[in-house]
């Protein structure tokens, strides 16, 4: 599966998912941008991509700034060149608790990271997309933009924005051979599942063997997700077999979501 561009950016790259779509990409061949907030994890990423024989540059990126992301971007440009795939994968798992009970900053901030976020990166590589005539988005939204879940109330709205944010973007690129979709990953092996199993076995009162369990009998398959099968459902979607795919939302979920 070619893929015609030449620079990825990719946030939250540092580290978990993130750093598994920077290793396929270069795979691929792509030179990539890790934008992250981790100085050690994007050191780590930068030097994995290298290995692959692709260049490779950090750069401090905070997400929800507007000036950050702005800067991300014209120093990507400046030092690898234009920017072909962007990748949206920063995200934050936000508060686990009953509506009532969630605070307007922790709701602010989590749509800030997983929402806001995407909105800025996408707004500062599409014109150069379209003027160029061509440009691959992909963000990572989640099985939870699709369905409900008890406790996660932020977190689902911001990947359920994300869903709709995708849309218009594949309406607006697709004069411009712009593709945009999204990939929604169920629960993937790692830190990240970790700390969530932790935080609803803590507020439920149960043990957290008993919540992994939960969650994986969830998936047809009774497993989780891998972080390469997120990655290689990324490399897909910017390739030229996916060339007449866009807007789509692209479950990664071992058979948990169907639809």
């Amino acid at each position: 599966m070619n893929i015609n561009g030449d620079v990825a950016l990719v946030t939250g790259g540092g580290r978990g998912i993130g750093r598994t779509i920077c290793n396929e990409l270069a795979r691929r061949g792509l030179d990539v941008v890790v934008a992250d907030i981790d100085a050690d994890g994007m050191a780590e990423t930068v030097a994995d991509v290298e290995e692959h024989g692709q260049r490779a540059l950090s750069v401090y990126t905070d997400v929800t700034d507007e000036e950050s992301v702005d800067e991300c971007v014209s120093t990507a440009v400046e030092s690898l060149g234009p920017i072909d795939v962007l990748v949206n994968n920063a995200g934050i798992a936000g508060p686990t608790k009953n509506v009532e009970d969630v605070t307007a900053e922790e709701w602010d901030s989590t749509l800030a990271v997983n929402l806001r976020g995407p909105f800025l990166l996408s707004r500062a590589v599409i014109g150069d997309m379209k003027g160029r005539g061509y440009g691959r988005i992909v963000n990572v939204s989640s099985a939870s933009g699709k369905r409900p879940v008890p406790q996660r109330s932020p977190y689902t709205a911001s990947k359920s924005g994300l869903l709709g944010l995708t849309r218009t973007l594949a309406a607006e690129g697709g004069p411009h051979d712009v593709n945009a979709n999204a990939v929604c990953p169920g629960s993937v092996a790692g830190p990240r599942i970790d700390r969530v199993i932790e935080a609803e076995a803590a507020a439920d009162g149960r043990s957290v063997e008993e919540v992994t369990e939960e969650k994986r009998a969830k998936s047809p398959r009774h497993e989780f997700v891998q972080p390469e099968d997120v990655a290689e459902t990324v490399a897909f979607l910017c390739s030229d077999a996916a060339d007449r795919i866009t807007g789509q939302s692209m479950n990664v979920t071992a058979g948990k979501i169907t639809y």
